[in-house]
């Protein structure tokens, strides 16, 4: 998901965009249809499809890792984040020349509130991306059991395959057209749901129910725990254009409570699901502990597979278009295409590098959640909140939101040392042997 709005004119022309977002905009990831006209129940949609994703398939995981108990951090976190996104909508009508996240930052710290901004917008869309090609790998493999056994035999290795695919998916780079990339996302929310409603045939239908315990509760896991869930929450980026293309922003507030009850709502459902199911061998991934019997256990795995093909160009479009704005004026139209299309694989290529070596999902999922998550969806908000509207705050608004920023800081700085921690000790197992 990115933060990054756009002039349609300009970018559908092939133009150099100079509007410095004071004309009609478009956000990418919402909908084609929805340019400053945008219905609740549109925007409520639009909300939604946002915030699914890759974080639904470790909710059954994390709940194993932090124990029962972690469930109502799971809520705890879905209900900051709601308030996190209400006071983005208040900046907003503090400073209604703000337009996107990047422009809250700026209204709040000047020229280093956007830098820090677009840091970590672009910082999440990197590390998204490498999740993303990380979940391809993994389901990939459980989709081609037969492949990848006798190695040694002349037999195709998983990571050739899952190369194979991140080449299929390269061409959706060199797309310029807001329609198309918009198509593909609307496939990859179509896949979440495929995904979640195969969890729930097999928890009705399946037969499966492991007799492991699942603990109350695991104290020392819940930082990690933490980063997960909240990567299942990191919208945030993105909220300020939703707000924007609202026909009525007055109601943006009761776009996110309900989108986020929704959600929330849901990763709570497939929590409870998964981890009862699978208990203690449950996969950070929730696909790869299906029964591989099932035919359902099949379209979720393909369901799996197809989402990051459909993701990549929508995530690399924010760094697309601000790399073509930053190039020379007198360079021609073709060759800016050129130029975006190579950048953009070379850049998939060093993901797919990355995601190869370092395929641990679950780590890399809850580091990008503690270090990168936390930041877009708490952090930030809270501190432009504070000081854009510190003069009509009460006391207690300021308190609580400062206590949020600490509390936020200190919940990223463990979880990113834990997930990392982790993170390198599995890279020491496996490589050292």
């Amino acid at each position: 998901m990115s933060g990054t709005k756009v002039c349609i004119a300009c970018v559908e022309e092939n133009k150099l965009c100079e509007c410095h977002h004071e004309n009609p905009v478009k956000e990418l990831g919402l909908s084609h249809e929805a340019s400053e006209n945008s219905s609740f129940l549109h925007s409520v949609i639009n909300m939604v499809g946002m915030l699914i994703g890759l974080g639904q398939l470790s909710m059954p995981y994390a709940v194993e890792s932090g124990g029962w108990i972690s469930i109502f951090l799971l809520i705890s976190l879905g209900v900051l984040t709601t308030y996190t996104s209400h006071i983005l909508g208040n900046c907003l009508r503090r400073n209604p020349k703000s337009k996107s996240y990047s422009d809250i930052g700026y209204s709040a710290f000047g020229r280093h509130g956007r830098l820090l901004a677009s840091l970590f917008i672009y910082l999440e869309i990197f590390m998204a991306l490498v999740s993303y090609t990380i979940s391809l790998h993994d389901n990939i493999a459980a989709a081609f059991p037969a492949t990848f056994t006798n190695l040694h035999n002349g037999s195709f290795p998983a990571a050739k395959l899952t190369a194979v695919a991140v080449a299929i998916a390269l061409p959706s780079l060199w797309i310029r057209n807001l329609s198309s990339i918009s198509f593909l996302s609307s496939g990859g929310i179509l896949m979440s749901a495929v995904i979640f409603m195969s969890v729930v045939f097999t928890a009705v239908f399946g037969g499966v129910l492991d007799d492991g315990r699942i603990p109350v509760l695991r104290l020392g896991n819940i930082p990690t725990v933490s980063g997960v869930y909240l990567f299942g929450f990191g919208g945030h980026i993105v909220f300020p254009n939703l707000y924007t293309s609202m026909k009525d922003p007055s109601k943006f507030t009761k776009v996110s409570i309900v989108s986020f009850a929704t959600v929330t709502a849901l990763y709570t459902a497939l929590a409870i699901t998964g981890a009862r199911m699978f208990g203690p061998n449950i996969n950070p991934q929730v696909t790869l502990s299906l029964p591989k019997h099932l035919l359902v256990t099949k379209i979720a795995l393909w369901a799996t597979v197809l989402t990051p093909m459909t993701k990549y160009a929508l995530e690399f479009a924010p760094l697309a278009i601000q790399l073509e704005r930053s190039l020379p004026l007198t360079m021609s139209d073709r060759t800016k295409l050129v130029t975006r299309g190579l950048v953009g694989s070379t850049l998939l290529l060093v993901i797919l590098a990355l995601a190869l070596t370092v395929p641990y999902f679950g780590y890399v999922l809850s580091l990008t959640g503690s270090l990168v998550s936390v930041t877009i969806s708490v952090i930030l908000p809270c501190a432009f909140y504070v000081k854009i509207c510190w003069d009509g705050m009460s006391k207690f608004t300021r308190a609580a939101n400062v206590v949020f920023v600490v509390s936020g800081c200190v919940l990223g700085l463990l979880g990113s040392f834990d997930s990392s921690k982790l993170l390198v000790n599995k890279l020491v197992r496996v490589h050292g042997n």
